[in-house]
Protein backbone atom coordinates (compact mmCIF):
# COMPACT_ATOMS: atom_id res chain seq x y z
CA UNK A 1 0.00 0.00 0.00
CA UNK A 2 1.75 2.95 -1.26
CA UNK A 3 1.14 6.70 0.46
CA UNK A 4 1.32 9.87 -1.10
CA UNK A 5 4.01 12.71 0.30
CA UNK A 6 1.08 14.27 1.78
CA UNK A 7 0.88 11.57 4.46
CA UNK A 8 4.37 11.72 5.78
CA UNK A 9 4.84 12.37 9.28
CA UNK A 10 8.18 12.80 11.60
CA UNK A 11 9.03 9.28 13.06
CA UNK A 12 7.18 7.66 10.24
CA UNK A 13 9.16 4.26 9.08
CA UNK A 14 9.16 4.18 4.90
CA UNK A 15 10.41 1.47 2.84
CA UNK A 16 12.40 3.98 0.47
CA UNK A 17 14.18 2.08 -2.84
CA UNK A 18 14.31 -1.30 -0.90
CA UNK A 19 15.22 -0.40 2.35
CA UNK A 20 13.97 0.91 5.67
CA UNK A 21 14.15 4.82 6.72
CA UNK A 22 13.01 6.74 9.60
CA UNK A 23 11.43 10.86 8.70
CA UNK A 24 13.61 12.45 10.78
CA UNK A 25 12.78 15.72 9.92
CA UNK A 26 10.45 17.07 6.66
CA UNK A 27 9.38 20.27 4.82
CA UNK A 28 6.86 20.52 1.90
CA UNK A 29 7.67 22.35 -0.60
CA UNK A 30 5.35 24.15 -2.91
CA UNK A 31 6.07 26.23 -5.97
CA UNK A 32 4.27 28.33 -8.31
CA UNK A 33 5.03 26.24 -11.38
CA UNK A 34 5.49 22.44 -11.30
CA UNK A 35 4.60 19.65 -8.78
CA UNK A 36 4.79 20.10 -4.84
CA UNK A 37 7.71 18.17 -3.27
CA UNK A 38 8.99 17.07 -0.07
CA UNK A 39 12.44 17.39 1.03
CA UNK A 40 13.40 14.82 3.64
CA UNK A 41 16.01 13.82 6.06
CA UNK A 42 15.76 10.06 6.24
CA UNK A 43 17.66 7.68 8.99
CA UNK A 44 18.38 4.28 7.51
CA UNK A 45 16.95 1.75 10.48
CA UNK A 46 19.89 -1.03 9.63
CA UNK A 47 23.17 1.45 9.34
CA UNK A 48 21.85 4.24 11.19
CA UNK A 49 23.16 6.55 8.19
CA UNK A 50 21.19 9.83 7.76
CA UNK A 51 20.39 11.08 3.84
CA UNK A 52 18.46 14.09 2.61
CA UNK A 53 16.49 13.61 0.04
CA UNK A 54 13.40 15.02 -2.80
CA UNK A 55 10.58 13.03 -2.43
CA UNK A 56 7.77 13.27 -5.55
CA UNK A 57 4.36 11.80 -5.76
CA UNK A 58 5.93 9.56 -8.40
CA UNK A 59 8.15 7.93 -5.68
CA UNK A 60 7.02 4.74 -4.46
CA UNK A 61 6.70 5.16 -0.51
CA UNK A 62 5.52 2.06 1.69
CA UNK A 63 4.85 2.65 5.29
CA UNK A 64 6.48 0.03 7.52
CA UNK A 65 5.45 -2.15 10.24
CA UNK A 66 7.47 -1.75 13.04
CA UNK A 67 6.66 -4.12 16.08
CA UNK A 68 6.99 -2.67 19.46
CA UNK A 69 8.50 -5.54 22.58
CA UNK A 70 9.65 -4.50 25.67
CA UNK A 71 13.28 -5.26 26.39
CA UNK A 72 15.72 -4.63 28.93
CA UNK A 73 19.75 -3.86 28.91
CA UNK A 74 22.12 -6.11 29.88
CA UNK A 75 25.45 -4.93 29.16
CA UNK A 76 27.91 -4.06 26.64
CA UNK A 77 30.48 -6.18 25.44
CA UNK A 78 32.97 -4.00 24.06
CA UNK A 79 31.45 -4.38 20.56
CA UNK A 80 27.87 -4.34 20.99
CA UNK A 81 25.06 -3.49 23.73
CA UNK A 82 22.85 -6.43 24.08
CA UNK A 83 19.70 -6.36 25.19
CA UNK A 84 16.93 -8.94 26.11
CA UNK A 85 13.10 -9.45 24.67
CA UNK A 86 11.34 -9.60 28.48
CA UNK A 87 8.78 -12.21 27.69
CA UNK A 88 10.84 -14.54 25.20
CA UNK A 89 13.99 -14.08 27.11
CA UNK A 90 16.16 -14.18 23.56
CA UNK A 91 19.22 -11.52 23.48
CA UNK A 92 19.75 -9.13 20.39
CA UNK A 93 23.16 -7.53 20.05
CA UNK A 94 22.48 -3.71 18.75
CA UNK A 95 25.61 -2.12 17.13
CA UNK A 96 26.74 1.07 18.84
CA UNK A 97 25.72 3.61 16.11
CA UNK A 98 22.32 2.34 16.02
CA UNK A 99 21.77 3.91 19.62
CA UNK A 100 23.45 7.04 18.63
CA UNK A 101 23.61 9.37 21.57
CA UNK A 102 21.86 7.03 23.98
CA UNK A 103 24.21 4.66 24.24
CA UNK A 104 26.27 7.20 27.25
CA UNK A 105 22.82 6.98 29.19
CA UNK A 106 22.48 3.48 29.78
CA UNK A 107 22.17 1.72 33.14
CA UNK A 108 22.52 -2.35 32.88
CA UNK A 109 18.79 -3.46 34.16
CA UNK A 110 17.14 -0.55 32.55
CA UNK A 111 13.94 -1.33 30.47
CA UNK A 112 13.54 0.52 26.76
CA UNK A 113 11.33 -0.65 23.69
CA UNK A 114 12.75 -2.61 20.76
CA UNK A 115 11.61 -1.76 17.62
CA UNK A 116 11.73 -4.93 15.20
CA UNK A 117 10.33 -5.45 11.59
CA UNK A 118 9.94 -8.75 10.31
CA UNK A 119 11.48 -10.32 12.98
CA UNK A 120 14.83 -8.21 13.59
CA UNK A 121 15.45 -5.88 15.90
CA UNK A 122 16.52 -2.94 14.53
CA UNK A 123 16.67 -0.16 17.10
CA UNK A 124 16.03 0.65 20.57
CA UNK A 125 13.19 3.52 21.55
CA UNK A 126 14.34 4.92 24.55
CA UNK A 127 12.97 7.28 27.49
CA UNK A 128 13.30 11.09 26.76
CA UNK A 129 14.49 11.95 30.10
CA UNK A 130 16.29 10.06 33.04
CA UNK A 131 16.93 10.68 36.14
CA UNK A 132 20.96 9.84 36.94
CA UNK A 133 22.95 10.59 39.91
CA UNK A 134 26.28 13.01 39.17
CA UNK A 135 29.19 11.66 40.34
CA UNK A 136 32.05 13.50 40.21
CA UNK A 137 32.06 17.51 39.28
CA UNK A 138 34.31 20.00 39.96
CA UNK A 139 33.36 22.17 43.06
CA UNK A 140 31.43 25.96 42.20
CA UNK A 141 33.24 28.78 43.33
CA UNK A 142 31.69 30.79 46.22
CA UNK A 143 29.86 33.91 45.11
CA UNK A 144 28.57 31.69 41.77
CA UNK A 145 24.90 32.07 41.30
CA UNK A 146 22.29 29.43 39.94
CA UNK A 147 22.47 31.55 36.41
CA UNK A 148 26.27 31.83 36.17
CA UNK A 149 27.74 29.64 33.74
CA UNK A 150 27.86 25.64 33.69
CA UNK A 151 30.92 23.25 33.89
CA UNK A 152 31.02 19.55 33.32
CA UNK A 153 29.58 16.84 35.45
CA UNK A 154 30.34 12.96 35.28
CA UNK A 155 27.23 11.10 35.41
CA UNK A 156 26.71 7.25 37.20
CA UNK A 157 26.62 5.79 33.42
CA UNK A 158 30.07 7.42 32.46
CA UNK A 159 28.73 10.40 30.47
CA UNK A 160 29.66 13.76 30.89
CA UNK A 161 27.18 16.58 30.38
CA UNK A 162 27.42 20.56 31.05
CA UNK A 163 25.55 21.35 34.43
CA UNK A 164 24.97 24.44 36.45
CA UNK A 165 27.42 25.42 38.44
CA UNK A 166 25.71 24.82 41.85
CA UNK A 167 25.30 21.07 41.22
CA UNK A 168 27.39 18.55 43.81
CA UNK A 169 28.82 15.40 43.56
CA UNK A 170 25.58 12.75 44.72
CA UNK A 171 23.01 15.30 43.55
CA UNK A 172 20.17 13.45 41.12
CA UNK A 173 19.79 15.55 37.63
CA UNK A 174 16.94 15.25 35.23
CA UNK A 175 18.53 14.88 32.09
CA UNK A 176 17.45 14.82 28.43
CA UNK A 177 18.63 11.58 26.65
CA UNK A 178 17.73 13.11 23.03
CA UNK A 179 20.19 15.80 23.32
CA UNK A 180 22.04 15.11 26.24
CA UNK A 181 21.50 18.44 28.13
CA UNK A 182 20.81 19.19 31.81
CA UNK A 183 17.51 20.15 32.29
CA UNK A 184 16.37 20.30 36.49
CA UNK A 185 18.10 18.80 40.14
CA UNK A 186 15.53 16.29 41.24
CA UNK A 187 15.28 16.58 45.41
Amino acid sequence: MAISIGEITRGMTLVYNGELYEVASFEHVKRARGSAFVRAKLRHLGTGRTIVDTLRDSDHLEPAFMETRPMQYLYNDGSAYVFMDKSTFEEYRVPPELLDKFKDFLLEGMDVQGLFHDGRMLQVQTPSFMTLEVVDTPPGVKGDTATGGDKPATLETGAVIKVPLFVRAGDRIKVDTRTGVYVERVS
